[in-house]
C-alpha cells in the first residue's frame, strides 16, 4: 500500500474525510469508499461519459481524476438528483420519453445536462445533441434523449 493523503469533499450536501492513496481514482472513491454506486465506470479513459459528476458545478470525468485532485472542493452525483418518489424533471422526462434503455450511461448523462439546461434552458436540438457528444449510449440512437432534455427544457 502507497502513502495515504487526507481528502475532505463534500458530495452531495455531506463531508466526507478520508485517507487514500495517491492513485485512487475519484469515481473509485465515490462508488467504493462512499458507496455511491450511481456512478457508472464504463471506459476508463474519460471517452464514454458514464462516471460524470458535477466538481464544483461543473461536469468531469471522474475515471480521469484521482480522489485526492478533490480535496476541498464539492461534488454532486446523481444520487442527489432525485429520489423515486419525486423525480428530478431531467429524469422525469427521460422516464416519460423513453430516454433511456439499459441505464447504464444515464446517470453520466444527466450529470451532464443538468448544468447544461442551467446555462442553455432553451436549448435548441442541435444544442442539445453537441451537449451529448461526450456520452456514449449504445442501446437508444439518442433520438429519445434528445426528446427528453428538450421535453425538460419545456417545463422548467
Amino acid at each position: 500500500m502507497g502513502q495515504l493523503h487526507p481528502v475532505k469533499v463534500v458530495v452531495n450536501g455531506k463531508t466526507y474525510e478520508r485517507q487514500v492513496e495517491s492513485r485512487l481514482l475519484l469515481s473509485d472513491f465515490i462508488r467504493h469508499d462512499l458507496g455511491l454506486t450511481g456512478t457508472h465506470v464504463g471506459c476508463e479513459h474519460g471517452v464514454c461519459g458514464a462516471c460524470t459528476v458535477l466538481l464544483d458545478g461543473q461536469p468531469v470525468r471522474s475515471c480521469l481524476m484521482f480522489a485526492v485532485q478533490a480535496n476541498g472542493q464539492t461534488l454532486q452525483t446523481v444520487e442527489d438528483l432525485g429520489t423515486p418518489e419525486r423525480l428530478h424533471p431531467l429524469q422525469q422526462a427521460f422516464w416519460e420519453k423513453h430516454g433511456l434503455q439499459c441505464g447504464y450511461c444515464t446517470p453520466g448523462i444527466l450529470m451532464t445536462l443538468v448544468p447544461f439546461l442551467a446555462e442553455n434552458p432553451a436549448p435548441s436540438e442541435q444544442e442539445v445533441r453537441e451537449a451529448l457528444s461526450g456520452n456514449l449510449c449504445r442501446c437508444t440512437g439518442y433520438q429519445n434523449i434528445v426528446e427528453a432534455v428538450l421535453a425538460a427544457a419545456r417545463q422548467a
